[in-house]
């Protein structure tokens, strides 16, 4: 047993039986390895991923390997859900050095934590010979080593700065006319998503090209998008049985998923499916949202209320060995039996065929046509098909519920938690399901009580009743914009204080004046080899886009300039920059934001929280929605008031139409 035995990441205790002297990233480890003058290895993965367990079953666990680590290197696992930063540092320093990264992400640093060498997955007898010539040069020339780490320090600080925009002038809205047009050129028109395998989600990058495809009446853009969330919908990514989604498919069809299932994957897609599902009625979406919210209150939701982080790609399979994908897949055979009668068209509607064949004989279920095509064919009722596909997935629910279950990420992280809370919220907003919105303040409220310290600091972490870990960008920008959208159904205005007092406490401690953007780590906490500014969105959308959100609607709630200012300075920097429209879709969206389409509604008197629930079921992007049931020292509600009444004040660029009385006369003008 090593040092890890005494962490309670899953990862890191998963890690805790291996013969290798592992170590946690912590001051007293570090200061360690730097008195010691022996390389490190820094081995950077999570739980729920599939290589990190191959490579731990190949090497790390293996005795031979262990000798080597042990002999000459100091050994410091990192679970990368726990310590984005230090993930992120060093996977800016692997892509310099190899053009590409991932996970398991292993590297190997000077005794002061500088990198000069490393990759991603290594077999064993790789793994033991790179170390070996390592440290053989590390005590014959280690001045060559110290050369390359000065080199690639530059390299990685190169990166760092954002460059200013060239012209004082505001860019021009038309900016996204030909980022759209080249985005198209890389659709996949067939399966939905970009042409190109692995798939991933991306759920900001279809949120923001449905308000694009929305607004400008693109009908392209968006049949594009409902190709996209539909066939992610029809199964294999998307768990049929049990609901949730998998972090992204193999395939170009969604087929076959890393089986992982990641709250915040789930936590945005429930947004986006919300979101659509109000745009379109599609009853494919809300069964989408309905499923996965069974699944992740099902399986995640703790009593206090918070969400845990993930389940495991791996299982156990009938030979009681780990296998990815063991829990989800089923035999022919095994399906037969379950279904008598029903295989044949249930083959039909899920593909036990060559289309949804996996591998070994296992199938990964999957749909490739619409139910009332099957009907249909089976001269059969809808109705009657899509009763017998709900007894169908409770028959298999209840079969599988039967398997080991894949492993279970039990840590709380606040950033995974606050997007689960949003999602909450967008599903309630859509299906006005009152226990969506008692689970959303709940998780809140836990945000509250057990990762917001007294001195003004959010948590990261939370495991066994105990908060850890200072908080990082993403997690205020998170949980802020979390409490903004609660604001949003509830009026409470608490969560909107709450939301300024994380605010002003993120431009204390995180905003760099000369670089116009917010760091990843809170200036009182001590620094990496390399400063971090996260400004690219990836499958969860960068801190900083996200904060820049905040500031725009915050500065419309409290008539606040200095945050309009500092959100307009981060999104027109970017913006003129961009050349690769997907790895910025969030910075579009808010772009989109100051266009001459984006309006606020304040709703005022004792019926407003049931005339907000109105505007919350119809899809309107493009309106900030901010309400009270009595006199308001809200700036943006301040003397609109009026004891008897209910009135609506549409407003667009700072100023307000007189006030109507009905819901109808403001949608009239909103559609």
């Amino acid at each position: 047993m090593n040092e890890l035995s005494k962490e309670t990441s899953p990862y890191l205790l998963q890690h805790a039986q291996n013969p290798v002297h592992w170590k946690a990233w912590n001051t007293t480890t570090l200061s360690e390895a730097k008195t010691s003058n022996k390389l490190i290895i820094i081995s950077i993965g999570y739980s729920a991923c599939h290589w990190c367990h191959v490579m731990e079953h190949e090497s790390f666990e293996d005795q031979e390997v262990a000798q080597t680590m042990n002999t000459n290197f100091n050994s410091i696992k990192v679970d990368r859900e726990e310590r984005p930063d230090v993930d992120a540092v060093y996977m800016k320093a692997i892509q310099i050095m190899t053009g590409r990264g991932g996970w398991p992400l292993n590297i190997v640093t000077l005794p002061d934590g500088r990198p000069i060498w490393g990759g991603t997955y290594f077999r064993k007898s790789e793994w033991i010979n790179s170390l070996e010539q390592l440290q053989t040069l590390y005590r014959e020339q280690p001045e060559k080593m110290i050369e390359y780490a000065e080199k690639l320090e530059l390299g990685m600080a190169s990166l760092q700065p954002i460059p200013a925009p060239k012209t004082t002038t505001d860019p021009s809205q038309e900016l996204l006319k030909p980022l759209i047009e080249k985005w198209k050129k890389s659709f996949d028109w067939e399966f939905g998503g970009m042409a190109r395998a692995p798939k991933f989600m991306m759920p900001n990058n279809y949120a923001f090209l449905m308000r694009y495809g929305f607004q400008k009446k693109d009908q392209e853009l968006l049949d594009f998008v409902d190709i996209t969330l539909t066939k992610m919908a029809y199964g294999g990514l998307f768990d049929t049985v049990d609901g949730g989604f998998s972090r992204y498919s193999v395939d170009m069809k969604w087929h076959v998923p890393h089986f992982e299932k990641m709250a915040y994957d789930n936590g945005q897609l429930l947004t986006l499916y919300a979101d659509a599902y109000k745009r379109t009625q599609n009853p494919l979406y809300k069964a989408v949202v309905k499923k996965t919210i069974q699944f992740a209150s099902r399986e995640w939701l703790t009593e206090e209320g918070a969400f845990y982080s993930a389940l495991d790609a791996d299982s156990l399979n009938t030979e009681q060995h780990l296998e990815e994908g063991a829990f989800y897949v089923w035999t022919k055979p095994e399906l037969q039996l379950l279904l008598q009668d029903d295989f044949e068209i249930f083959s039909s509607v899920y593909n036990i065929n060559a289309f949804g064949h996996w591998e070994n004989g296992n199938y990964v279920l999957i749909q490739n046509q619409a139910l009332a095509i099957i009907a249909s064919e089976y001269k059969i009722d809808l109705t009657t098909l899509e009763s017998k596909k709900k007894t169908w997935e409770k028959l298999l629910f209840q079969t599988r519920e039967k398997r080991s279950k894949p492993r279970l990420d039990d840590k709380c992280l606040t950033s995974w938690n606050a997007i689960m809370l949003q999602g909450y919220v967008a599903a309630y907003k859509a299906l006005s399901e009152d226990s969506y919105l008692h689970v959303a303040i709940k998780n809140a409220t836990f945000i509250v009580e057990k990762l917001w310290s007294p001195d003004g600091n959010l948590w990261h972490s939370y495991k066994n009743n105990k908060s850890s870990i200072n908080g990082f960008l993403e997690d205020y920008a998170c949980v802020i914009a979390a409490f903004i959208s609660l604001y949003e159904v509830t009026f409470d205005e608490k969560w909107l204080q709450h939301s300024k007092q994380l605010t002003d406490y993120v431009l204390d401690h995180f905003y760099d004046e000369n670089q116009t953007f917010f760091a990843f780590k809170s200036d009182l906490d001590e620094a990496l080899i390399a400063p971090h500014y996260e400004t690219e969105d990836n499958v969860i959308p960068a801190s900083n886009s996200i904060m820049a959100h905040n500031l725009f609607q915050l500065s419309v709630y409290y008539q606040q300039s200095h945050y309009e200012k500092i959100a307009k300075t981060m999104v027109f920097a970017i913006v003129p920059l961009v050349d690769y429209p997907s790895a910025f879709s969030n910075w579009l969206d808010l772009f989109f934001s100051f266009s001459e389409q984006n309006k606020e509604l304040a709703i005022c008197g004792a019926t407003a929280k049931l005339e907000a629930t109105k505007f919350h079921s119809y899809y309107l992007p493009n309106v900030l929605i901010a309400g009270t049931s009595t006199a308001s020292s809200l700036p943006f509600l301040a003397h609109r008031y009026l004891e008897g009444e209910t009135l609506l004040y549409l407003c667009q660029n700072k100023t307000c139409d007189l006030p109507r009385h009905s819901f109808k006369e403001v949608y009239e003008d909103l559609k």
